[in-house]
């Protein structure tokens, strides 16, 4: 039997992402949506603009919008929330008793709430045992963190790391619907999102930190690494591309950072999951790669692709990486996790 799944922010880009992604899912099938005030009460082909590339479901196009408010039939919720809203409401859910997969920001940072991706570090779910809630919020990642952090992850485990600087050219998907006005979007670099930097330079120390255990608790201590990230919007639908820059802690040739991205493989656990692509990490060897018209769907959009690794004349290494910022950076990374959850007992079914 499917556990039951909920959607907060349902009519929105990611809310949809959502749906289309948790179709005919093994696992997971959705039981409840909900949004804003104007939108509850409606049918969702009613109260949602549909902006997927394949057609609405029939089987969600009649279901009625309701609230964002406890109470929904449904065993976990994943939340496309605004952050404007997300921070209660996802509390009152936890409160309530369900489980929380959120792609908003409010949480992420919180000391018992794991900031999550499988891949990387999934012993940071411990970080549930804190929370005192009959339910429980787990996070992921920025989209445009998330890609940095994968590629990051084999460098910091063979040699360390001491520095890094990134600079984004980030899709206009990644600004919602409707987003970036088209006078500012056509032939333009915007050089500026809001906020995105920040996430570029807190997240991924979070994410790439040990949990340890003090007086019995799980614990995450931030890395103290100095990020440098720069943020543009570019004219690009989907996939974030980031040219980075590392210094490495010990010595290494190209070869060798090479040979450690590309044997960068998903915890056993994490690899046989349904979401999971068979490679996260694709280094690819043609000259002008990862391109996102070429690139950004391998994996059905969950692998994150690495390209012109190569010396760095003020660092050690400098290499390009391309995500997908609305899949794996998105509903796709916050299944994942849901996933991760449900094969570790996590997840059950709920008398409501």
């Amino acid at each position: 039997m499917k556990l039951r799944v909920g959607i907060l922010g349902a009519t929105g880009a990611v809310g949809q992402k959502f749906i289309r992604l948790l179709e005919g899912h093994p696992w997971f099938e959705v039981t409840a949506l909900a949004a804003s005030e104007r939108s509850a009460g409606k049918s969702y082909r009613d109260a949602a603009h549909w902006i997927e590339s394949t057609p609405l479901p029939a089987s969600i196009a009649e279901m009625e919008v309701q609230l964002c408010e406890p109470g929904l039939a449904c065993d976990l919720v994943f939340s496309g929330l605004d952050s404007s809203v997300a921070g209660p409401v996802e509390k009152a859910f936890a409160k309530a008793g369900y489980p929380v997969i959120s792609n908003a920001k409010n949480h992420r940072m919180d000391e018992d709430v794991p900031l999550l991706i499988p891949e990387v570090n999934p012993e940071h779910l411990a970080l549930i045992e804190r929370q005192e809630t009959p339910g429980f919020i787990v996070t992921n990642p920025n989209c445009a963190t998330v890609g940095l952090t994968m590629a990051l992850k084999p460098l910091q485990d063979a040699f360390g790391i001491e520095a890094v600087q990134v600079t984004t050219m980030q899709a206009l998907s990644g600004a919602g619907y409707p987003g970036v006005a088209s006078l500012d979007a056509v032939a333009n670099v915007i050089p500026f999102i809001g906020g995105e930097e920040d996430k570029l330079e807190t997240e991924p120390l979070r994410l790439l930190a040990p949990l340890s255990r003090e007086d019995g608790q799980p614990v995450v201590r931030a890395l103290d690494i100095p990020i440098s990230a720069q943020c543009n919007r570019v004219p690009v639908l989907e996939g974030h591309l980031e040219c980075v820059s590392v210094k490495l802690g010990s010595s290494s040739s190209i070869d060798g950072v090479q040979k450690a991205l590309a044997a960068f493989e998903s915890p056993d656990e994490v690899a046989s999951l349904p979401t999971a692509p068979s490679r996260c990490l694709l280094v690819l060897e043609e000259e002008a790669a990862p391109q996102p018209r070429r690139d950004v769907d391998r994996g059905a959009g969950m692998t994150v692709s690495v390209g012109r690794v190569r010396s760095c004349p003020v660092f050690d290494v400098r290499f390009v990486v391309l995500s997908h910022n609305t899949v794996r950076g998105a509903a796709g990374g916050a299944i994942l996790n849901a996933e991760l959850l449900a094969a570790r007992g996590l997840l059950a079914h709920r008398d409501v």
